[in-house]
């Protein structure tokens, strides 16, 4: 029996959210923003005048008013948008008990039944629009087809307000002549990759021979290939279910930029304090350390080094984080923002080899004396213990930085 999986996505969710308290700019450009003043001035969303106007998510204010000058900026109001979130969430459980988010704003929805036709997906996924507009005034469109791959594929594909059904008949004729860039998890970087090989369509992949592939992407150019042959097979997962953590990391843009590896070094400190206490807190630890930057100009570079052993300690990753941005960011300062990520996870308690010269058992020990110090920081809160170096700068210095992002395990496994 062939799946019926639905793909809805909100239109322009932040800025429709925004409109519903503003419905008199709901044909003028109207994008939101982050806090200038703070020095976190990008596009958060926009609607589509503002799309029109060739106004993108996460570019400068000031370019995006140099694109659409009339262009009308509103705040962010993130709890508002999570609560909405919510509620359409709901509506869609109405549906299905599976209901697997992908953002705020997007979600899949497994309507297999051995009762439904591929048919019955079209209808419901038609309904779930009309009474998404009916009860919250938002609109959605949605893709409806036989994998996850394509439906998400298919929701992009008529904006606002749209349906597309992709049944497997369909594929050749409606899938294959589209850009490859259109595929999901084709970025920019791997759109370049694969321009250079002669492959430019869904379909260029697919007929694409696999030692190729291999050769220039490795095993994720041989799954690329198998989802624009349609062969995605991963289930759409309820709602209360979590996979397992894939990454842990933050990212922070100080009150200014950073100017000498000094002021690097009281910003790093804090982001590892902070990272490296949610990965004793999830019971994991890491073996690969990420480091992303982004310099005045927003021009974004990002470099990775595998650690010597795996480790749970901010002195260890900040002795790393520093090592790897003097080799590969140090002639790029001045620098706007910096981030750090930490993956290849381990469990914590993972069995650890001793060896004679008792290096794992310092390790240990120090591994129990940060243990001390996350407790103080949930007895008496996170600016009971701050490191002096992370304090070396007023306008540099972070005591409460925003949550670690915990990235999970997406639903491509390669397999």
């Amino acid at each position: 029996m062939s799946r019926i999986i639905l793909h809805v996505d909100a239109n322009s969710f932040y800025a429709s959210v925004e409109l519903l308290d503003h419905p008199e700019l709901r044909d003028k450009p109207v994008a939101v923003c982050g806090d200038a003043a703070s020095r976190h001035g990008i596009i958060l969303a926009k609607n589509e005048p503002a799309k029109a106007c060739g106004v993108k998510t996460a570019e400068a204010i000031w370019l995006a008013q140099q694109k659409c000058p009339n262009l009308i900026l509103l705040g962010a109001h993130f709890s508002r948008y999570h609560e909405m979130s919510q509620r359409l969430r709901a509506l869609y459980n109405t549906y299905s008990d599976r209901v697997e988010p992908f953002g705020l704003d997007e979600c899949w929805i497994d309507l297999t039944h051995d009762r439904l036709t591929f048919e019955d997906g079209i209808e419901i996924g038609d309904e779930i629009r009309r009474r998404v507009h009916a009860q919250t005034g938002l609109t959605v469109s949605v893709g409806v087809s036989y994998n996850k791959v394509f439906a998400k594929l298919g929701s992009d594909m008529k904006k606002p307000d749209g349906l597309t059904a992709l049944p497997p008949t369909s594929i050749r004729s409606r899938v294959w002549p589209l850009p490859v860039s259109q595929l999901l998890f084709v970025g920019p970087h791997t759109t370049q990759r694969l321009h250079s090989m002669n492959i430019y369509t869904i379909g260029d992949l697919a007929l694409t021979e696999e030692e190729l592939l291999t050769q220039h992407l490795g095993k994720a150019g041989l799954t690329l290939q198998a989802y624009a042959r349609g062969m995605d097979s991963t289930p759409v997962m309820r709602e209360d279910m979590s996979s397992p953590v894939k990454s842990i990391g933050n990212s922070t843009t100080p009150a200014k930029d950073m100017q000498t590896e000094e002021d690097v070094r009281c910003v790093l400190c804090a982001l590892c304090t902070q990272v490296a206490s949610r990965l004793r807190e999830q019971g994991v630890k890491t073996s690969c350390l990420s480091l992303s930057v982004r310099t005045p100009q927003l021009v974004p570079s990002s470099a990775q080094m595998q650690l010597p052993c795996p480790t749970t300690l901010t002195d260890d990753l900040f002795e790393h984080a520093m090592q790897l941005f003097s080799q590969r960011f140090s002639t790029l300062l001045p620098l706007r923002s910096i981030g750090i990520s930490c993956g290849a996870l381990t469990a914590r308690d993972a069995p650890v080899q001793l060896d004679l010269l008792g290096d794992s058992a310092r390790q240990l020990r120090r591994e129990a004396f940060e243990d001390v110090t996350d407790d103080l920081r949930r007895r008496f809160g996170p600016k009971a213990l701050t490191r002096a170096r992370a304090l070396c700068d007023s306008a540099l210095a972070i005591t409460d930085l925003k949550e670690a992002t915990l990235a999970q395990h997406g639903f491509f496994t390669g397999k």
